[in-house]
Formats: structure tokens, sequence, C-alpha cells
């Protein structure tokens, strides 16, 4: 069964590069006019650009808008912890 069938809907919508509205939404980690950093249910999203704003923020529902000029929208890779068990394994986590 898929691990994020019990979150909220992550949409991503943005019109002509610029005013767009992210969806899924659990945390806007930072922001600043080049990059915006959202934690969503979906993994974090970086959306990169120029002369970005969060214009609209409302956690409850799990709803960002960002304007601007939009020049990548990047998901981090999840990396998940592996229990090695050994020596070097415990030493470097």
């Amino acid at each position: 069964m898929d691990e994020h069938m019990d979150h909220r809907v992550h949409k991503i919508s943005f019109m002509n590069r610029g005013v767009g509205l992210v969806t899924g939404v659990k945390e806007v980690r930072s922001f600043n006019e080049m990059e915006v950093l959202l934690d969503t249910d979906m993994g974090v999203l970086s959306i990169k650009g120029s002369e970005l704003h969060v214009t609209k923020l409302n956690l409850e529902k799990g709803e960002v808008e960002v304007d601007g000029t939009i020049d990548s929208l990047v998901y981090e890779e999840i990396k998940e912890r592996k229990d090695s068990g050994g020596l070097f394994g415990k030493l470097f986590r």
C-alpha cells in the first residue's frame, strides 16, 4: 500500500511561470527572493527563481501561494536510514 495515501492531495499549479499554488504543504522551511523551500506531503520541494514572494500561507489547509519568476521545481531525494548494525554503521550515522 502506498505510504502517501493517508495525506492530503499534493498539487502544484503555476500560471505562466509566475503566480501559483502548492497544496499538501506541511511547513515553509525557508524563503527568500531566489528560493522557497516547502515541506510537503510528498517530500521537500524547492522552488527556485527570481523575485519570489510567498503571497498567501494557510497551513491549516496546507496551501502556499507563490509569485515571481519560477525557474525550477525540484524535490529533494528522500534518504531512508538503513540500520547497518555494525560498529562502523553506528559510528557514521
